[in-house]
């Protein structure tokens, strides 16, 4: 309960008082209160109630201590409040879903005056609950770093005075592909850990599953957001089949179809309707279809490789990349052989962004053992090794090796 109520604890203290750092103190503060109060007291009917209520007392105590800060916090309110003044109303359409004081945090903690690493850091920390030490764990630096990117960017914000505010119609477009971007590396750093002795890490997986149908729920008129959530369900639906009894990578074509999530798939599957209709696709509804035929595809064989192919296309129009051309170069392969797939993956042996990416030596790895070239793959096993970043990864590419 603690995990579901305190981003939306947290939220609406930063709208009511303008300031993270204690909304953040006060909040923990409530749920220490709660934690001695409810064992011999009882849950009350509306825990969340009593938190927030216990939350704002705490807060109010210590703006009347502190005459200083409750000076700082009211210009801090004034400048909220005339942007709010300002800011366009919702249409009639999205009315009902637009106050939640969750999605003003998110495109506060998401604002462009932040730098890219403080936006995704701050979000963990303040959406996704996350600690401080786990944050640093997920974009693997030393959490005194992490410590001074977070306060970096709650002074960024305090400085600038960033207003906690949801954008108008005008801004949404231009700010909303950057919210679902921190959702989107939040889940990639889950779903393929960048170093460490996992190859997933299921806790960051679920909780940008989490974060994303939030967002979903509060912008049910955006299909990105559509997309997003359609996307990371018909990914995680994998997780279970994705690695073996020691935690070994399990290649898509090997991978035990019986185990993936169905009811997830479904769910996936109804999105990715949604994120597909009414105007020009979007890159996460594209990305979605396209794990969506993986998962309705009985085996690797029977995946409809054409199709997929043709989504690749459109996006590498939406948002070209040399890991979309990577990923093009595969699904080549599978629909016209090895060589076409190889030509393909050798035409972006120049990318600086490939130089140093495990999956692109693994790529060509595989393309060169299916064409009888096994010193050549050996070779590119031999630099995927180099760069492969968790423990799994290492020992099945030493397999490959040995193989």
């Amino acid at each position: 309960m603690f995990r579901e109520e305190r981003g939306l604890l947290l939220a609406s203290l930063v709208r009511r008082f303008g300031d993270l750092d204690l909304a953040e103190e006060v909040t923990s503060e409530a749920i220490e209160a709660a934690l001695r109060h409810w064992p011999a007291e009882g849950v009350p009917a509306r825990p969340g109630a009593w938190l927030l209520t216990t939350a704002r007392r705490r807060a109010v105590d210590r703006l009347r201590r502190d005459q200083a800060y409750a000076a700082r916090l009211a210009v801090l309110r004034a400048d909220a409040e005339r942007a709010e003044a300002v800011a366009p109303a919702p249409d009639a359409a999205g009315a009902g879903e637009l106050p939640d004081d969750r999605l003003q945090l998110f495109f506060t903690c998401t604002h462009p005056a932040l730098a890219a690493e403080d936006r995704a850091a701050i979000t963990l920390r303040c959406l996704a609950g996350l600690t401080t030490p786990e944050v640093a764990r997920a974009f693997l630096v030393p959490t005194a770093t992490m410590a001074q990117r977070i306060v970096r960017a709650k002074k960024k914000i305090r400085e600038a005075r960033i207003p906690f505010r949801v954008p108008g119609p005008d801004e949404l477009p231009e700010r909303l592909p950057g919210v679902l971007q921190v959702v989107y590396s939040v889940f990639t750093e889950g779903y393929a850990a960048s170093s460490g002795p996992r190859l997933q890490r299921l806790d960051l997986a679920e909780e940008a599953i989490r974060l994303a149908r939030i967002l979903h729920r509060l912008l049910p008129a955006e299909r990105e957001s559509a997309g997003l959530l359609a996307l990371l369900l018909l990914v995680h639906a994998r997780r279970d089949a994705r690695t073996g009894p020691e935690g070994e990578p399990v290649l898509l074509e090997d991978q035990d179809r019986g185990r993936w999530d169905r009811p997830m798939i479904e769910e996936g599957r109804a999105l990715v309707v949604r994120a597909l209709t009414g105007g020009p696709a979007g890159p996460y509804g594209v990305q979605a279809a396209i794990a969506a035929l993986h998962d309705e595809a009985a085996d690797v064989a029977g995946t409809d490789w054409p199709q997929i192919v043709a989504l690749y296309d459109v996006l590498l129009t939406l948002t070209p990349s040399p890991v979309v051309a990577l990923n093009r170069a595969v699904a080549v392969a599978m629909r016209d052989g090895p060589e076409a797939g190889l030509a393909l993956l050798d035409a972006l042996a120049e990318e600086p962004r490939l130089r140093a990416y495990a999956p692109y030596a693994v790529a060509r790895g595989d393309l060169l053992s299916r064409l009888g070239r096994d010193g050549e793959a050996a070779e590119a096993y031999r630099e995927a090794l180099d760069r492969a970043g968790t423990g799994p990864e290492r020992a099945a590419l030493r397999r490959k090796l040995g193989e």
